[in-house]
């Protein structure tokens, strides 16, 4: 207990400790978001990759998925790494770059206000972006505080809190530079864990040879007198696999706090070594979170919620129960690394979206440039300081909010990642990723995608999520691509002058 006490005090100095280093470039609004959009390739593949994984894939995800699928649940991973990770980078990461410079955009909502030439929908943006995030934070809040009750036997509230404090503490000294290196040294420590929990694991299975065999030996859900299908190439549902990874994969294409990475990167070069340390992270992590969830039925049935259903969250802690002190305090770091960065971001980005897009909104012209008002250096100095206080205290409200959720979760980890993934995504993916390639996207079908994301996820929440919030999220997303397109075809296109000014940008050398 000793040596996991110590390993915590340490790391949470070293977080807290970054955020007072990184202070002083905190002080202005593109220091605080973007880090003065002047972060190197291996920050930005980090923290693209930290706060892509968290608890909520090794608690929660690798838990409910390994136990439905076993091994099969590997492709989830494999997915994540060339979906979500490498082809996102490709595609969106340079000409994000690119754009969002030249029109002088800091958010995913002030991309679409700019973009579509309309401030309603800049709004409107906003708000769908607070309000889903915080189901995800407090599942990532619930997956980081149930391993660390595991580990040091500290009731669940407790955590839950402590994780919010310093987490706050950190992200509101530093921003998003503080964040970022943050991510790196977390990035690091995840690595190293993943890779020896999974041999730790098997060892006490005899070996991967073995576990294999021992999981083959089990019979299917669906018919009992069938075995094997757990140690399958594709399992025993690939219909509702296909569906896990496409959430999980093209989902994080829509997510503000994952496409607002490639904002602050550097240049064209940065972005292509980005590419390469990103997707060999996520082969890494979350290839090896969901191989070692496909194993959790060898070590017994989970508990069952009074409801009776089973706990799948608890199934990851009791696979790594039975190891030495030192590696469940390894795992403990672990979890606090992939969790602790994707609260920070989750935090950033709703705070700096509500101070930017909805109090503080600077008038643009329809070529995307900020209207400059009739004021001295001296005022605008100090309202770009207040803007930053203004995020520092919303930070503080938005981590307040998400943790009364997380001290009374309403439902699994993974069906609250589904319902804030199936929302944002299926809102603003299709309209930003076709607005960074096509010229002819309308303000129209804009509007038609953001009522289709969350139309369809509210509904199914309505209804008593009559179809699963990861199948759910997924239609959402897919069907984003059929929506935009064709309202694109009846409603009125923006002027072209404009449109062409925006683009110039590709262009240029």
């Amino acid at each position: 207990m000793l040596i996991k006490i110590l390993l915590v005090i340490v790391f949470f100095a070293i977080l807290v400790g970054v955020g007072v280093f990184s202070h002083k470039q905190a002080n202005s609004v593109d220091g605080f978001v973007l880090g003065g959009r002047n972060v190197g390739p291996w920050l930005t593949a980090f923290a693209y990759g930290t706060s892509y994984f968290s608890a909520v894939v090794f608690v929660g995800y690798a838990g409910q998925f390994g136990w439905k699928y076993g091994l099969s649940s590997t492709w989830i991973g494999i997915g994540n790494a060339i979906i979500g990770s490498l082809l996102a980078w490709i595609l969106l990461g340079n000409r994000t770059r690119l754009l969002t410079k030249h029109i002088e955009s800091r958010t995913m909502p002030d991309f679409f206000g700019t973009r579509y030439q309309s401030q309603n929908l800049r709004i409107t943006a906003s708000i769908i972006a607070f309000v889903f995030l915080i189901p995800y934070t407090a599942g990532v809040y619930k997956g980081i505080s149930t391993l660390f009750e595991m580990g040091f036997g500290i009731p669940y509230e407790y955590c839950v809190i402590i994780m919010a404090i310093l987490t706050a503490l950190y992200v509101i000294l530093g921003g998003y530079k503080a964040t970022a290196i943050n991510d790196f040294i977390q990035g690091v420590i995840m690595l190293f864990g993943i890779i020896i929990v999974i041999m730790a694991v098997l060892n006490t299975q005899g070996g991967l040879s073995s576990a294999v065999s021992k999981l083959a030996t089990l019979p299917s859900d669906a018919n009992p007198a069938e075995n094997g299908s757990f140690a399958t190439i594709f399992g025993p549902d690939p219909w509702n696999l296909l569906g896990v990874v496409i959430l999980t994969s093209l989902g994080t294409w829509g997510l503000p706090q994952m496409v607002g990475k490639f904002y602050s990167i550097t240049d064209k070069s940065a972005i292509k070594r980005g590419t390469i340390i990103s997707t060999i992270f996520a082969l890494i992590i979350a290839g090896g979170c969901y191989f070692l969830g496909g194993f959790g039925r060898l070590f017994g049935m989970p508990p069952t919620l009074p409801n009776g259903r089973l706990d799948f969250d608890a199934i990851v802690p009791s696979m790594l129960e039975t190891l030495p002190d030192i590696l469940i305090a390894l795992v403990v770091l672990l979890v606090l690394s992939a969790s602790m960065s994707t609260l920070a971001s989750l935090v950033l980005t709703s705070s700096s979206t509500m101070t930017l897009d909805l109090i503080y909104r600077d008038k643009k012209s329809k070529k995307g440039e900020v209207i400059e008002g009739s004021i001295d250096d001296t005022v605008a100095e100090k309202i770009e300081h207040r803007k930053v206080v203004v995020m520092r205290v919303l930070i503080v409200f938005f981590i307040a909010l998400s943790l009364l959720i997380a001290l009374n979760p309403p439902t699994f980890i993974a069906q609250l990642m589904g319902i804030s993934w199936g929302a944002l995504a299926g809102a603003f993916l299709a309209p930003f990723m076709l607005g960074l390639y096509s010229k002819k996207v309308t303000k129209g079908s804009v509007w038609a995608c953001f009522v289709w994301g969350v139309g369809l996820t509210a509904v199914n929440m309505l209804l008593g999520n009559p179809f699963s919030p990861i199948n759910c999220g997924a239609v959402a997303i897919v069907g984003g691509f059929v929506i935009v397109p064709l309202v694109s075809l009846f409603t009125p296109k923006l002027p072209e002058n404009d449109v062409e000014e925006m683009f110039s940008c590709f262009k240029q050398k």
